[in-house]
């Protein structure tokens, strides 16, 4: 970590204020190259007004400078921002004049993995910013900035200290054989690493709703042509998002909105009407609308009140066998055709497990409350304030460090000999720091920070 590193930690495109953020040894010296004002002898996180400057003299623009030495910075390192307009061409300028000056551009996340690198986070925090960054709802960020602020980190650093103890009490029993460990200890021993399985198997209860918060609730409105899908979707954005006609075949591909229930993140996607057709491009839309009903975790399905159910209707139906979903019986303003009893004996005619099924009026809002009450429900009561799984990675290494825990006490009840309870405690150690990064692959830690954006 010799290099400098130079980027924009600003979002592209033209704004008030841009900031290029510039880390390392040399950052001081670098910014001093192309800012008017010294920077070398200012204080500490103190900023000062003046002209950033190409090589031939010249100003780009006006800036302010704010230097922060190491280790009281992001990264632990030197650090200079700088804050100067936020015009795309003038911080292209910038940034070029960074480069020309010493520092290499910053590749995705370099900022964080640094942070993580030089101590003053780790892995699970490091994660965190990247989940702070991506919120889709204040419940999402809440539990995004607890995880940041180290409340997972220190849940599992009680876990693995408690784990700890264990294990140093067995390694002296296998230093000192005089010292012979009791049944009374072994118990003790066996007592403290049931509850520390308990503890992790939280974390994993935990994995499905903390999944539901980063990446949204993947939901897929499906039905026949006009029974007001693309007005859903569009009463979820609160926004003229999709494209609403009384012309049938209307939406040909899907479409995709973050929507707020309630806390919880929806991933809304609007698909094509399902029917008969022989137009080549509405077919692609509605074998995609099939396929997205195949993998959503959550379907709604919407049926016309105002209309008698028919053909289309039931291939809507064929759709549903064995799979999560909500039926909307929609346009009950208009006179009604279909009943929601017609419905019911729909449901058991195809068994399918649905409990849900809602009478609503998008024009009058009639049956919206309830229906967003059972979606709540459908994800259940989440405390924002818990430690959550982040990813799959972390769910597997919860999951090895369970069984090493579990194989540890088989050892104790059998009787086979105390140094193979430490070896399967020491396994699970292992799982626990390479979760939160003391003890990690340089392949998994690049795959980790590949996913941010550069200048973060």
């Amino acid at each position: 970590m010799k290099d400098t590193i130079s980027a924009l930690a600003t979002a592209a495109g033209n704004s008030g204020v841009g900031i290029i953020r510039i880390s390392g040894e040399d950052s001081i010296a670098v910014a001093e190259k192309i800012f008017d004002k010294p920077l070398t002898q200012i204080e500490d996180r103190k900023i000062i007004f003046g002209h950033v400057k190409n090589f031939s003299g010249e100003v780009v623009d006006e800036a302010i400078a704010l230097v922060m030495r190491a280790p009281k910075s992001y990264t632990r390192e030197n650090v200079v921002e700088l804050q100067c307009h936020g015009g795309s061409v003038v911080l292209r300028e910038i940034l070029k004049l960074t480069f020309e000056a010493g520092a290499r551009p910053a590749e995705r996340g370099e900022f964080t993995k640094r942070a993580f690198l030089n101590g003053r986070i780790d892995l699970t925090q490091a994660q965190a910013v990247l989940d702070v960054i991506q919120a889709k709802t204040t419940a999402a960020l809440t539990v995004a900035q607890n995880q940041l602020a180290g409340k997972t980190s220190k849940t599992i650093r009680e876990i693995r200290q408690a784990i700890l103890n264990s294990t140093a009490h067995i390694e002296a029993t296998i230093d000192f054989p005089e010292d012979d460990l009791d049944d009374v200890t072994l118990n003790e021993v066996d007592k403290n690493i049931s509850e520390q399985i308990l503890k992790l198997n939280k974390f994993l209860e935990n994995q499905s709703a903390g999944k539901i918060l980063r990446e949204g609730l993947e939901t897929a409105i499906i039905g026949k042509p006009n029974v007001g899908k693309s007005s859903l979707l569009n009463f979820f954005a609160k926004t003229e998002r999709a494209i609403v006609t009384d012309i049938p075949g209307t939406t040909r591909d899907q479409i995709e909105e973050f929507v707020n229930v309630g806390g919880v993140p929806l991933k809304i996607i609007d698909t094509a009407g399902i029917r008969n057709s022989n137009d080549a491009v509405e077919k692609i839309g509605i074998a995609r609308a099939k396929d997205c009903a195949e993998r959503a975790e959550l379907i709604l399905a919407l049926f016309d009140a105002s209309r008698p159910l028919d053909n289309e209707d039931e291939e809507i139906f064929k759709l549903l066998p064995n799979r999560d979903a909500i039926i909307l019986l929609t346009k009950i303003d208009l006179p009604c055709v279909t009943t929601a009893e017609e419905i019911e004996k729909k449901i058991a005619h195809y068994a399918l497990r649905i409990t849900h099924c809602f009478e609503i009026s998008l024009k009058s809002g009639a049956g919206v409350e309830k229906f967003f009450n059972a979606i709540t429900e459908r994800v259940g009561t989440i405390d924002f304030e818990m430690s959550f799984v982040r990813d799959e990675r972390e769910a597997n290494l919860l999951r090895q460090a369970v069984k090493h825990l579990r194989e540890a006490q088989e050892t104790i009840r059998q009787n086979v000999g105390i140094d193979f309870v430490s070896i399967d405690l020491r396994a699970a150690l292992e799982c626990l720091s390479e979760l939160t990064g003391e003890s990690v692959s340089e392949d998994v830690i690049n795959e980790i920070f590949s996913k941010f954006c550069i200048g973060k």
